[in-house]
């Protein structure tokens, strides 16, 4: 297969600036998402130091060998440097300038700048290094991630793998003779896979970000803001998948719906500060009182509710007097004290349907208000 270098060369130069553009423009639009930002770097010091390399044998050999290097070095540094940002690191930037620097100190030595392969070795090994940095950081964080790594994962161990190849079968033969102009040569295939190789980085990367910010606006419109336990929403649809997977292995569930006593007097009498106060410092103590596998949600204004898969009619009855006795024990400022009325109704009577187990729920509510508030009330026909 035979390619026109020079050729190459200006497609690499294209195609990197270009997207480099674009990774600043998505940066840009992101409200300055610092791992847009490094890639955003690592594509544009890739064109521009493809650029300067490609100038060898213009009359500026020492220039394109130095800075163009140098330049590529530091795209490396950056592309490790993006990822360190993307798993929640600080940037270390010795560690990103590290190989340019060395690189610069090398080319200060005359048989480093006269012999092809010795330069060439450095700088595939300086690139295996990089990489591999790079794949590590992502591995380190695999268990934090809440985002598919694998894709980049792939493309950097077959970027390394294909960089070690060429390095060991560069070591059977003379490579000097690839600067005569020959198309086919190591550089053309070196140039070719590296251009591939950052393409996909910086789709795989953007994906990556994309991925995240989903998550994290989907988690924001499950959460509720003043409590930060989850919402409506996120009660609704945990709890509509959890009654579906209790009815299908047979094991009952229980709701406990709980509202808080004289909460608009709270909010006349305290202030709308003490009312959210109070709000918070309930919904704490909600979610600290059930098990990890129940679901609870702030579904209404001082209304919660609470999902029980597994337990029956009188377990649940144990946690919603628990919950009612913690919330009569909370003090808010200095002396102003809560308290929860909680209506407690079971799969047992409404079935593994939800608007159900909440309709039988709020009569069981409404009977604890009936009989004086700050007490628990099973749902009886």
């Amino acid at each position: 297969m035979s390619l026109h270098l020079p050729t190459l060369f200006l497609l690499n130069v294209y195609v990197l600036t270009l997207l480099g553009c674009l990774m600043l423009h998505v940066w840009w639009r992101s409200d300055g998402e610092s791992t847009l930002g490094c890639s955003a770097g690592t594509l544009l010091l890739a064109g521009l130091g493809v650029l300067v390399v490609g100038l060898r044998g213009r009359g500026m050999d020492t220039l394109s060998i130095m800075l163009g290097h140098m330049l590529l070095q530091l795209a490396s540094g950056l592309g490790w440097a993006t990822m360190r940002v993307f798993v929640g690191r600080r940037l270390w930037w010795p560690g990103i300038a590290g190989g340019a620097l060395l690189w610069a100190l090398l080319c200060q030595w005359p048989y480093f700048m006269s012999t092809v392969s010795l330069r060439l070795t450095v700088a595939t090994l300086l690139t295996i290094l990089y990489t591999l940095l790079t794949a590590g950081e992502l591995w380190g964080a695999r268990r934090l991630l809440e985002v598919a790594i694998g894709p980049v994962l792939a493309l950097l161990l077959a970027h390394a793998l294909f960089c070690s190849g060429l390095l060991l079968l560069s070591g059977r033969h003379d490579i000097d003779w690839i600067w005569g102009g020959l198309d086919d040569g190591f550089l053309t295939w070196r140039l070719l896979e590296a251009f591939l190789f950052i393409i996909g980085m910086a789709f795989a990367t953007l994906a990556m970000v994309r991925e995240r910010a989903e998550l994290r606006y989907r988690a924001v419109a499950y959460r509720d803001p003043l409590t930060d336990i989850g919402n409506r929403r996120a009660f609704t649809a945990g709890s509509e998948a959890l009654l579906v997977r209790c009815a299908a292995e047979g094991r009952p569930a229980t709701l406990l719906l709980c509202d808080l006593d004289h909460f608009k007097r709270l909010n006349d009498t305290h202030g709308h500060a003490m009312g959210d106060a109070a709000l918070i410092a309930f919904g704490r103590l909600l979610a600290l009182g059930i098990r990890q596998q129940d679901i609870c949600g702030r579904i209404g204004g001082e209304e919660f509710a609470c999902l029980l898969p597994g337990a029956d009619e009188m377990a649940a009855l144990q946690v919603a007097e628990r919950i009612r006795r913690a919330c009569s024990e909370l003090l808010l400022g200095t002396e102003v004290r809560v308290s929860v009325s909680i209506g407690i109704a079971s799969t047992a009577q409404a079935g593994y349907e939800l608007s159900r187990l909440l309709a039988l729920g709020d009569q069981a509510l409404y009977r604890a208000k009936a009989k004086g508030r700050n007490r628990v009330e099973r749902f009886t026909d």
